[in-house]
């Protein structure tokens, strides 16, 4: 069996999670990732597991994001448009779809975890995006553990550090109660503060919990796998977020402290669950993600359609 993880060195063990870490990989000649192999496996793709994103140009001073739908094309159609438009196909839980991909994760971990010592990657799942030439994902942060693997084109991805001014409590409130994670103020001089990495097909990044970071493709085509997983330090981390953003948008209050442990940390876990059988959170994320355009099925290109 191939290995994932081409120069791993021992010293990689210590900054893994704690800095933004560069490594080479091997997907990027694993036959699962060929064109051949993601024509079929978009044709396939179910609904539920994936989204198509049409936003701005690299140059565009104001953030354009919307959400579509691809349903009824073929892997072929939705692939061609994404090459020749300003598209990000998310193909979520590729694991879950498909086993052998299943088995790509698997690996991945294994080889994580004996190369770091670490054993602490519940929930974890694979994902592959494919996204147009020039195409660009806005300053953002996400809550999961995650790591960005190329395999064919090229991108530019700056990553910031997961503190103030450039991430806040009351950012990853609102990324966990509303699923917005592109909604985070960005000032240009942020990139004076930014590591920098031009990623190529056979390196992967990895950054510490929650560091925000923007990316931009080059002039091609570009397949990435993204990882993520749910360590300790990003669950407890998870529940403070969901607690104290419901506290703020649900009940008007402003709560001050972001600690992980003790009895206010369990208050929360239990708010969390009661709040979580209410229906409160479906109502608010419903009123912020739609559906606001469809890909034709005949020609592939982007139409304008009534939100649904």
């Amino acid at each position: 069996m191939t290995s994932i993880f081409t120069d791993w060195q021992p010293q990689h063990a210590s900054l893994w999670g704690r800095h933004p870490l560069c490594l080479r990989h091997s997907l990027h000649e694993n036959p699962l990732f060929t064109r051949e192999a993601l024509v079929d496996l978009i044709s396939r793709y179910p609904r539920e597991h994936y989204s198509i994103i049409h936003m701005g140009a690299q140059q565009e001073p104001e953030r354009y994001w919307k959400e579509g739908d691809a349903q009824g094309l073929s892997g072929d159609q939705v692939l061609e448009a994404v090459e020749s438009g300003r598209f990000w196909l998310n193909l979520r839980c590729t694991d879950r779809v498909d086993a052998r991909y299943a088995s790509v994760l698997a690996q991945m971990f294994s080889e994580i975890e004996s190369n770091t010592g670490q054993s602490d990657f519940p929930m974890s799942s694979l994902g592959i995006l494919v996204s147009s030439p020039n195409a660009q994902v806005y300053f953002h942060s996400d809550l999961p553990n995650q790591s960005l693997w190329q395999v064919s084109g090229q991108k530019t991805v700056w990553i910031y550090p997961p503190s103030p001014p450039f991430l806040t409590g009351e950012d990853l409130e609102r990324i966990a109660i509303f699923e917005l994670e592109v909604d985070l103020k960005y000032e240009t001089w942020y990139d004076e503060h930014a590591i920098q990495f031009e990623l190529q097909p056979g390196q992967m990044l990895h950054w510490p919990l929650n560091a925000p970071h923007r990316v931009t493709n080059h002039d091609c085509l570009n397949v990435s796998v993204t990882t993520e997983y749910w360590a300790d330090d990003a669950r407890r981390s998870h529940r403070v977020n969901m607690a104290n953003g419901t506290l703020r948008h649900r009940f008007g209050l402003q709560p001050r402290s972001r600690s992980t442990s003790g009895a206010g940390f369990f208050a929360k876990s239990l708010l969390n669950s009661v709040i979580s059988r209410t229906g409160w959170l479906e109502k608010v994320r419903s009123q912020t993600r739609t559906i606001e355009f469809e890909l034709d099925n005949q020609t592939g290109q982007r139409d304008e359609v009534a939100s649904k």
